[in-house]
C-alpha cells in the first residue's frame, strides 16, 4: 500500500506518495515508487490508487504463469483502498496467510476444484480451525479467484461448488446445549455485580455500563465523556476501539461494526450515577498526576501508570470480567459479550420487541441475540396462543 506524506514548498504545502514495489529479480534491489506535487492529498491517493493497480497488473505474468500469492497481494492493495476497516484488512491479510500454506507457490491455472476442497477439509481436520474461521477463509478466496477471473487469467473458479466442513456436535453436546447457558439470569447479574463493586469500581463502572446498556466492548473502550449527555440522559456510540499490536500509544478509533452501529440510546439514572462516581474517581487521580494525564476525554481512560488517561486493551475488560466471573462462582463459559445477550434477555423479559432491541445494540440482526429473545418471550407466545384458542371457543357457543 502506499503510504503518504506531507512537505512544504515556495507555493505552499503538497502532497506525496511512495510506493513500495518489491524487488527488482535481475538487480536484487529495492523498487521505490515515488510522485510528489500533490496539492490535495485526495488527488495524491487516487494518482497512488491507479498507479497500484497498474503495477499490480504488470506484475501480473500473462502468461499464465503467475503464482497464487501474487494474485493475493494484487487483490488485497485493490481490497485495502476501497475504504475498509483495518481491523477487516488484518483479518484478510490473516486468511490469506493461511491460503498461501496450500497455493502459495502454485500457478493459479493449475490449482483445481479438488486441490482447493482438499485444502477445505485440512483446515478443519489436521488445523482444526473452526467453522467461522473457514467460512472467513473461504470468502476471501472466492473474492480472489473472482477477480482473477475478470482479469481473464483463470477460467474455471476452484472456489466454486466448494463444499465448507461444519462443525459436528454430539448427541450429548447437542442435548446439553442451553441458551441460558449464553447470557447471565436476573439473579445471576445481580450477584455479578455486587461482586465487581466489591472488587472494584472501576470495574464495576465498565461492567455496569455494558450490562445496562448493551454496548460492545470496543464501543465502551472509545467512549468519550462527551458522547454522554447528562441531562438527556443519553449515550451516543460514534466509534470502536482498535488496537492490532496491543501497544497502548498506537490505538486507532474507528467507526462502528455498521451503519446501524451508529446510534444513541436512551439509559436509566442508575447508569449516570455509576459513571459520575467514576468520574468523580478520575477526577482524584487527575488531580494527583496532573500533567501526566493523557487527555482525550476518555470514559475509562486507565487509573494506573505508566500510560494514565489511555483507552483500555479490550484484553484488559476481558480480564476484568473473567476475574468477578470467577469470584462470583457462576459456573458458565462466558465473555463481556454475554452482557449483551443479558441485555437482551431483560428487555425482552421487560415486553420490548426484537427489532426495538435490534436498534438499541446496534446490528440488523443477530443469531444469538434472536435465540435469545425468542427463548425468554416463548411463555408470551403460549398465553397469546391460549388467548387465540379462547375465543375461537367461545365464537363456537354463538
Amino acid at each position: 500500500m502506499a503510504r503518504f506524506e506531507k512537505y512544504e514548498t515556495k507555493k505552499g504545502e503538497r502532497h506525496m506518495f511512495i510506493i513500495e514495489n518489491g524487488v527488482d529479480p535481475q538487480t536484487g534491489k529495492r523498487q521505490r515508487v515515488v510522485r510528489r506535487g500533490f496539492k490535495k492529498l485526495s488527488d495524491a491517493k487516487k494518482a497512488a490508487l491507479d498507479l497500484e493497480y497498474t503495477l499490480g497488473k504488470a506484475k501480473l505474468d500473462l502468461k499464465n504463469n503467475i503464482l497464487f500469492k501474487d494474485m493475493a497481494d494484487e487483490w488485497l492493495t485493490v481490497y485495502s483502498s476501497t475504504d475498509k476497516k483495518i481491523s477487516t484488512i488484518r483479518v484478510r491479510r490473516h486468511e490469506i496467510g493461511l491460503l498461501n500454506q496450500y497455493f502459495g507457490f502454485c500457478k493459479l491455472k493449475d490449482i483445481t476444484k479438488k486441490m482447493y476442497q482438499d485444502a477445505l477439509t485440512d483446515m478443519k481436520v489436521d488445523k482444526q480451525l473452526s467453522q467461522n474461521t473457514i467460512s472467513g477463509i473461504h470468502g476471501t478466496a472466492r473474492m480472489i479467484f473472482k477477480r482473477a477471473r475478470a482479469q481473464d487469467l483463470i477460467f474455471v473458479d476452484p472456489t466454486e461448488f466448494a463444499y465448507l466442513p461444519k462443525d459436528k456436535k454430539t448427541v450429548e453436546e447437542i442435548e446439553n446445549e442451553k441458551i441460558e447457558d449464553k447470557y447471565l439470569e436476573k439473579t445471576e447479574l445481580k450477584h455479578f455485580l455486587h461482586t465487581a463493586l466489591n472488587s472494584n469500581y472501576e470495574s464495576y463502572a465498565m461492567l455496569h455500563t455494558l450490562a445496562w446498556t448493551g454496548l460492545r466492548a470496543g464501543e465502551l473502550a472509545a467512549l468519550k465523556w462527551t458522547d454522554i449527555d447528562f441531562e438527556e440522559k443519553t449515550i451516543k456510540i460514534t466509534k470502536t476501539y482498535y488496537n492490532g499490536n496491543n501497544v497502548t500509544k498506537d490505538y486507532q478509533l474507528l467507526p462502528p461494526k455498521t451503519k446501524g452501529s451508529i446510534r444513541i440510546i436512551d439509559v436509566e439514572d442508575e447508569v449516570l450515577r455509576v459513571l459520575k462516581k467514576h468520574k468523580v474517581n478520575q477526577n482524584k487521580v487527575k488531580m494527583q498526576i496532573k500533567h501526566e494525564w493523557y487527555d482525550e476525554n476518555f470514559v475509562f481512560g486507565r487509573l494506573n501508570g505508566p500510560y494514565w488517561g489511555y483507552p483500555p486493551f479490550i484484553k484488559t475488560i476481558e480480564n476484568r470480567f473473567r476475574t468477578v466471573l470467577k469470584k462470583s462462582n457462576i459456573d458458565k463459559k462466558l465473555t463481556p459479550h454475554t452482557l449483551r445477550h443479558t441485555h437482551t434477555s431483560l428487555l425482552a423479559e421487560a415486553g420490548v420487541d426484537l427489532q426495538r432491541i435490534m436498534d438499541r445494540l446496534g446490528h440488523t440482526e443477530d443469531k444469538t441475540t434472536t435465540q435469545v429473545y425468542l427463548h425468554i418471550t416463548k411463555d408470551r407466545k403460549k398465553e397469546a396462543s391460549h388467548k387465540f384458542g379462547e375465543l375461537m371457543r367461545s365464537l363456537e357457543n354463538l
